[in-house]
Parts: structure tokens; C-alpha cells; sequence
């Protein structure tokens, strides 16, 4: 095994601090990089699809649950399966509680085109309480770039969509696909996507962190079990 290099402890403390000025300039450019992403323009989605889940059918705006904005988990798992992709469920398990979310008016949720009578007994083995629904037999997958044709036969990747609610209108944001779920699973890697953010007063565009009035503001952190619904 090549391990690191063994040196005193004034060496290490130099080197560190050599690394610790180009990660605080790669933390500024990850802010940078997060504003342009709010930047984005976003598409009124028209479509209405139908999911099946434990309350039984349910819109794309039910989804959100009154909140503000919608995280889709698109997690592979075909109708023919009978267990879910391994690497969507490493995901899920990173997922912390979802009431840091809520709190910033975000719901998570995850979807799949299995059918929901394959998904409930592979959610109860993982022990999971995220939502999560079933597309099965609508276009919801297709439409958003997670089931891929190939030489005619369908093919999954893992993504994640982000969406705002406008009153009754439901508008796409964002959407990554891949490697592109690298690094996420806490709350605040999630807002990062979104095109709210965290709604912290040093976050660009201004005007984001006031929209939702008091939930704005980092001193909004509270243990789960403090928060408002």
C-alpha cells in the first residue's frame, strides 16, 4: 500500500495550509458556480403525470406538498426488477432527515418506473422513509432524460430534477444525471441545486433569500425535532 509521506508536525501544518488556501478558492468557486446555476432560466411543465405511491395516485404538484419546491431522486429500478440499482440505494442511504428540507420549503422524493407493488417491499427491506412513488406508465422518465432508448430497449441512469411551484404552475429548474450526484445526500448539497438555495442572505441572486420571508437565514438551523412544519 503507497501511504503518505511520514514528516514532523510543523511540515504537515506548512502543507496543510498550502492546501487549505486552494480549498477555500475551490469552496468560492462551488458558491460561484451554485449562483449560476440559480441563474438558470426554468420550463413550465405542461404534462400531467400521474404517480402511484402510498396515498395512491398523485400529481407532480401534489409532490411538493404545499412547499415551494420539489428534489426528484430518479432511481433505476426497471418494472422487471425485483430489487433496486445498488448505487441509487448508496444514495438513498446518505439521505439525513428530511424535516432540514422542509424547513426551506423543499420536499425530496424519490420516483421510478417500477411498478409501486415491486418498490414497497424493496423500500421496506432498506428501511427507507423517503417518499417515494412509482412512474410506472407514464412518460414522466422519458421526458426527463433518465430512461434512454437504445438501439430500441430502454436504459436507466441515476438522476436528480429539481423543480419550483408557482401557486398551481410547476416549473423545471435543473436536472443532473450520473457522476453529477457525486457529493450529494446532505440537505444543503441538495438546496444547492435548487433554484432557491439554502435562502441565506450572502447567496446570489439577490432577492432569492427573501422569498420565503422568515424561513431565510442561517440561524433557521434547528435540531429535527424543532422545526415548524
Amino acid at each position: 500500500m503507497a501511504l503518505p509521506e511520514i514528516v514532523s508536525r510543523a511540515q504537515w501544518r506548512a502543507a496543510r495550509e498550502e492546501l487549505l488556501v486552494r480549498e477555500k478558492a475551490a469552496t468560492r468557486a462551488r458558491d460561484a458556480l451554485n449562483a449560476e446555476r440559480r441563474g438558470l432560466p426554468m420550463v413550465e411543465v405542461d404534462t400531467e403525470y400521474v404517480f402511484e405511491g402510498g396515498d395512491g395516485k398523485a400529481t407532480l404538484l401534489d409532490l411538493f406538498e404545499g412547499r415551494h419546491q420539489l428534489v426528484v431522486h430518479h432511481f433505476v429500478f426497471a418494472p422487471e426488477w425485483e430489487a433496486g440499482c445498488p448505487r441509487c440505494s448508496a444514495f438513498l442511504d446518505q439521505i439525513g432527515h428530511l424535516a432540514h428540507l422542509w424547513s426551506r420549503s423543499t420536499s425530496l422524493v424519490a420516483v421510478s418506473r417500477a411498478p409501486y407493488t415491486r418498490i414497497l417491499p424493496f423500500k421496506a427491506r432498506m428501511g427507507w422513509t423517503v417518499p417515494w412513488l412509482s412512474s410506472h406508465g407514464n412518460d414522466f422518465d422519458r421526458d426527463f432524460e433518465v430512461t434512454l432508448e437504445r438501439d430500441g430497449v430502454p436504459e436507466e441512469r441515476p438522476g436528480v430534477s429539481c423543480f419550483l411551484r408557482d401557486r398551481d404552475r410547476v416549473f423545471h429548474t435543473y436536472s443532473t444525471f450520473g457522476r453529477g450526484l457525486d457529493g450529494l445526500g446532505s440537505a444543503t448539497s441538495l438546496l444547492d441545486l435548487t433554484a432557491l438555495g439554502r435562502q441565506e442572505e450572502w447567496e446570489k441572486p439577490e432577492g432569492r433569500a427573501s422569498t420565503l420571508g422568515a424561513l431565510a437565514g442561517t440561524e433557521r438551523v434547528r435540531y429535527h425535532d424543532e422545526y415548524e412544519d
